[in-house]
């Protein structure tokens, strides 16, 4: 069966639980590899609310799977548990023009993405999935071993490459 996936803001690491402050759909048809790839209007909007003049400017972001493991000490996952947050859904107003945001930045790991030198498949809902490689839609293929890498860490979309940061380079396709 296929997987589908929401998109899940997450609060500062400073609380004990996890604290989920938004969530959306990439759009009706949720799978993985259907919407994860470069220039898709969803993707652009993601990036722009990532940038430093964006709302989610450097925050901890996941695409969860609804076959994803269940969260630690609950007897579901993130994909369900935000079912019951309907006041936190958010509706994302989709970005036509191409965000000028090249870098995607850990600020966790201190490492990031050149986007000008990856193929079609966007990098971000990769790194930062939970639950690929449980069902259809999801990806498989090159580099499949860094997806969910990046789960529940520090993201932004950057201009410039900050210092002291170091190059992590993927190759999914």
């Amino acid at each position: 069966m296929g997987q589908y996936y929401k998109v899940v803001i997450l609060a500062d690491t400073k609380y004990k639980t996890e604290i989920v402050r938004k969530w959306m759909l990439p759009n009706s048809c949720a799978k993985l590899m259907e919407h994860a790839y470069l220039d898709n209007p969803f993707m652009r909007s993601i990036e722009a609310m990532l940038g430093r003049d964006g709302v989610l400017y450097m925050t901890r972001i996941i695409w969860v799977g609804d076959y994803a493991e269940n969260e630690e000490n609950l007897e579901s996952n993130l994909y369900y548990l935000v079912e019951n947050m309907s006041d936190r859904y958010y509706r994302l107003q989709q970005q036509q023009q191409q965000p000028q945001h090249q870098y995607i930045v850990n600020h966790t790991k201190k490492l990031y993405v050149d986007k000008n030198k990856c193929t079609s498949v966007h990098p971000l809902p990769l790194l930062v999935s939970e639950g690929n490689g449980c069902g259809g839609g999801d990806y498989f293929g090159n580099d499949q071993d860094l997806c969910g890498t990046w789960a529940r860490d520090v993201i932004s979309m950057e201009q410039d490459i900050p210092e002291e940061y170091t190059e992590l380079t993927v190759s999914f396709s």
